[in-house]
C-alpha cells in the first residue's frame, strides 16, 4: 500500500508529512519518557530489518489476480512498543523510498501515516493491547493480531481513498475507488493478522518477558537471555529478503490492483513541479531501483532482489539501532544530571 507521488497532489503531500512527522516527534518524546533498557536496542534493530524484509514478499490473494505483503506495525508494536514501532516503520518506508524507489517520496508522510502512524498509535493501543491484557493466550494472540491488523488496513487504505480525493485525482472516483480499495486489503489484513499471530505465539512460547516487557513498560531483566531468538529473526530476515524475495507473486498489489480496477491502469502518470523534484531527488538516491541494481541487463532481475533485501535489511537495522541507542543515551545522560 505503498502511495506513488501520481496519486498526491503537493499541498496533501507536504501537509500529510507535517502531520507524520509531529507523530514521530511525539513518539521520541515518549520514548525518553518511557523504559528503553540497553536489551530493546538490538530488538529494535533486529526486528525493523525483519520487516523490511517481510514486506518484500508479496503472497497472491486467491481468485483475485492481486497479492499484498504485511505492513509490519502490530508486530512491530508488540515486540518492542507502540512509539518506537512507528519509529522502525518509518525508517523502513524512507529507505523503501529513497534508496529503491518504492513509494513516492512526496507520498512519504501519506505512507508513514497509513502504515505506520494508524497501527502502532491507533490499533495497538485501543484493540490489540486490551485484548492482550484479558486474554493472554495463544488464542488471545491470534483474535488480537487479525483484529487489530484488519482495523488497521482497513482505515488506512480509507486513508489512501480520502488522500486522493483532497488531491483532486479524477481517475480515481472517490465511490468506485472505495467498493475496490476496501474489500480487497480485508483480505490482506486477514492474511497479515494470521502471520503476525504465528510470529507472536512463537515469541511467546520462546521468549514471553520480550512482549510482557512492552505491556509493562517495564525493562527486559538483565538476566533473561535474548540472543537466541535474536538471531532466528536475523537469520529469518536474511533469508526473506535474500532467498524468498525472489519467489514472490508477480501480481500487482492491492493499492496498484486497486487503481487498475477503477482507472484501467496499475499506475498514473505523475505531473507538476513539485512531483518532478521528487522524481530527480529519488533518482539521484536511489542505488536499486525497484530493488535492483540499475546496470542490471534484462534477465538479471533476481540477482538484484537478494542483493536488495540483503542491504536493505542492514541499513534497517543499523539506522533502528542507532536511533535506539541515541535516544537511550541521551535519556541517560538527563537522568544523570537531574540527579545531580
Amino acid at each position: 500500500m505503498h502511495m506513488a507521488d501520481a496519486l498526491l497532489s503537493p499541498v496533501v503531500g507536504v501537509s500529510m508529512c507535517a502531520v507524520s512527522a509531529a507523530a514521530i516527534a511525539y513518539s521520541v518524546k515518549k520514548i525518553k519518557e518511557d523504559e528503553l533498557c540497553e536489551k530493546k536496542i538490538p530488538v529494535m534493530g533486529v526486528m525493523g530489518a525483519f520487516v523490511f524484509a517481510a514486506q518484500m514478499i508479496n503472497f497472491s490473494i486467491p481468485a483475485t489476480g492481486s497479492s499484498g505483503h504485511i505492513g509490519g506495525g502490530i508486530l512491530l508494536a508488540a515486540m518492542i512498543g507502540s512509539f518506537p514501532a512507528l519509529l522502525s516503520v518509518s525508517a523502513v518506508l524512507v529507505i523503501q523510498s529513497l534508496f529503491f524507489a518504492d513509494g513516492g517520496l512526496l507520498a512519504i508522510g501519506c505512507n508513514i501515516f497509513n502504515l505506520g502512524v494508524i497501527p502502532c498509535l491507533l490499533m495497538y493501543p485501543l484493540i490489540f493491547k486490551p485484548i492482550i491484557k484479558k486474554y493472554y493466550t495463544f488464542a488471545g494472540i491470534t483474535l488480537a493480531s487479525i483484529t487489530a491488523a484488519v482495523a488497521g488496513l482497513q482505515l488506512g487504505s480509507f486513508g489512501v481513498v480520502i488522500q486522493t480525493q483532497l488531491s483532486g485525482i479524477t481517475e480515481l472516483p472517490f465511490a468506485a475507488f472505495l467498493l475496490v480499495m476496501q474489500p480487497i486489503h480485508l483480505a490482506i489484513g486477514i492474511a497479515e493478522g494470521i502471520i503476525t499471530a504465528a510470529i507472536l505465539c512463537f515469541v511467546r512460547k520462546m521468549r514471553p518477558e520480550i512482549m510482557e516487557s512492552v505491556f509493562e513498560r517495564t525493562a527486559i531483566a538483565s538476566g533473561v537471555p535474548i540472543k537466541n531468538i535474536l538471531i532466528i529473526f536475523a537469520v529469518t530476515a536474511i533469508l526473506a529478503g535474500g532467498i524468498l524475495s525472489l519467489f514472490v507473486s508477480s501480481n500487482p498489489d492491492g493499492l496498484e490492483w486497486s487503481i487498475s480496477k477503477t482507472a484501467g491502469e496499475t499506475e498514473l502518470s505523475a505531473h507538476g513541479s513539485a512531483a518532478e523534484a521528487a522524481a530527480l531527488i529519488q533518482e539521484a538516491t536511489a542505488f536499486m531501483p525497484d530493488y535492483n541494481f540499475k546496470t542490471d541487463k534484462e534477465g538479471s532481475f533476481k540477482n538484484g532482489i537478494t542483493a536488495a533485501g540483503i542491504a536493505g535489511s542492514a541499513i534497517v537495522f543499523l539506522i533502528a539501532a542507532a536511533a535506539a541507542f541515541v535516544i537511550s543515551a541521551v535519556k541517560k545522560k538527563r537522568k544523570k544530571v537531574s540527579d545531580l
